[in-house]
């Protein structure tokens, strides 16, 4: 059976793959498929600058919306349904585009991670939160990166649901975590597009988003998520722009302080995808996101790479 294609759009946030991405579904014919974990959430809107309704109806998207933040999504849910989309795009004929910037989702794709089954043991789970509670959960990762540094490499300390997951299986299988995550070969004929831009233009562009949200409203989503019960849950997921507002809702810090943070901590989060989407990477084919020859550039690299020519 030959490989079937798959088309990756990464890059950090701001670079803007998600408007480049409607433009190659449509000009392509092709089906947009989310890696960006904050874009599974119906509850998270403003502060992840999801697309707008608009946008969505532009090109046909897959895994935005599909979840709640009451059960919240692991790696291994992602990687099967993402898996079984991409297989039902290739059945219509169609190319499935595979964009975001959440590096665990699109690597468990591309290097087809095998990983592990294993549901979450409840008691374990709280467990891990009450140890984490009472010593801090820098504690539990620091433990983590004892027992397993690959793991922990890949895991944002300040992500604690991720610690403790990772923790959960190591405790309740008693092998390491990482071991557990296998890769076999893709079933994909891949190409990986970069969008790249210089660093001040790309920070710029994440500050002139972060203000963007403040004006649409973003104080007043996360009091809704609050209202609604959701402020534990977002301080376990650290998703920035919503923990920052929460501190300020709170009476922690000014308003100010808290837009200050969220472009700090985001600022901090594209210097990590830069750890998950290499400029020495060889399988990317880094191109400036601000090229007005771009879109000619990515079709010529489809069609030689693919076969695949604009859509009648």
């Amino acid at each position: 059976m030959s490989e079937k294609p798959l088309l990756l759009i990464v890059g950090p946030t701001a670079s803007g793959k998600s408007t480049f991405a409607i433009q190659l579904a449509r000009a392509l014919n092709a089906e947009i498929v989310s890696a960006d974990s904050r874009y599974l959430y119906r509850e998270l809107d403003i502060g992840v600058a999801k697309p707008t309704e608009e946008e969505l109806n532009l090109a046909k998207h897959h895994l935005i919306n599909v979840a709640s933040l009451k059960e919240p999504w692991n790696l291994g849910l992602y990687k099967q349904s993402a898996t079984q989309i991409i297989e039902e795009i290739h059945q219509r004929n169609r190319l499935p585009i595979l964009a975001g910037g959440t590096g665990q989702y699109i690597r468990s794709i591309l290097q087809n991670w095998q990983i592990p089954s294993h549901g979450p043991v409840d008691q374990l789970r709280e467990d891990l939160e009450t140890i984490g509670n009472q010593i801090g959960f820098d504690k539990l990762y620091e433990m983590l990166s004892a027992i397993d540094p690959e793991a922990a490499a890949n895991i944002d300390y300040r992500n604690h649901r991720r610690t403790i997951r990772a923790l959960e299986v190591i405790l309740s299988t008693g092998k390491k975590f990482s071991d557990l995550r296998d890769r076999e070969k893709p079933p994909y004929k891949t190409l990986t597009i970069g969008l790249e831009l210089p660093r001040d233009l790309l920070y710029a562009r994440v500050d002139q988003r972060i203000e963007a949200m403040i004006g649409q409203g973003l104080v007043g989503e996360v009091q809704q998520l609050l209202d609604s019960g959701f402020g534990e849950t977002l301080g376990t997921m650290r998703v920035i722009g919503y923990n920052e507002i929460i501190a300020h809702l709170r009476g922690e810090i000014n308003l100010d302080e808290a837009i200050a943070l969220i472009k700090r901590n985001t600022r901090v989060y594209v210097r990590r995808q830069a750890n998950w989407f290499k400029p020495s990477d060889p399988n990317i084919h880094w191109l400036n996101a601000q090229d007005p020859e771009l879109f000619e550039k990515v079709l010529d690299l489809v069609e030689d790479k693919f076969g695949i020519t604009l859509a009648e």
